[in-house]
């Protein structure tokens, strides 16, 4: 069976579609500010995700904010082997 979709590598992110993850909520309890920066986080290049925080940041969202378990998007970006850039950009956005 044929697939239908391509994947796609090295996509173009516009400022735009960077700037639409502003928008993603949660369909459950999770707090809002958490959600979004980890599904930036899941889906974007990391020089993408430096553009997302800078956003994120000017809209005075919590970057420090946690999810269900406590912990917070840097806490768990940190634990993962190619987050790095990404943990550098939360602690530079003020995350701790």
């Amino acid at each position: 069976m044929k697939k239908d979709k391509e994947k796609v590598i090295d996509e173009v992110w516009t400022e735009d579609r960077v700037r639409s993850f502003l928008n993603v909520r949660p369909h459950d309890s999770r707090d809002e500010d958490f959600h979004m920066l980890l599904k930036a986080y899941q889906s974007m290049r990391a020089s993408d995700f430096e553009l997302f925080v800078q956003f994120f940041c000017e809209e005075k969202r919590n970057i420090n904010a946690t999810g269900t378990d406590g912990r917070s998007v840097l806490e768990i970006v940190s634990e993962h082997r190619h987050g790095s850039d990404y943990a550098d950009t939360l602690r530079a956005a003020g995350a701790q």
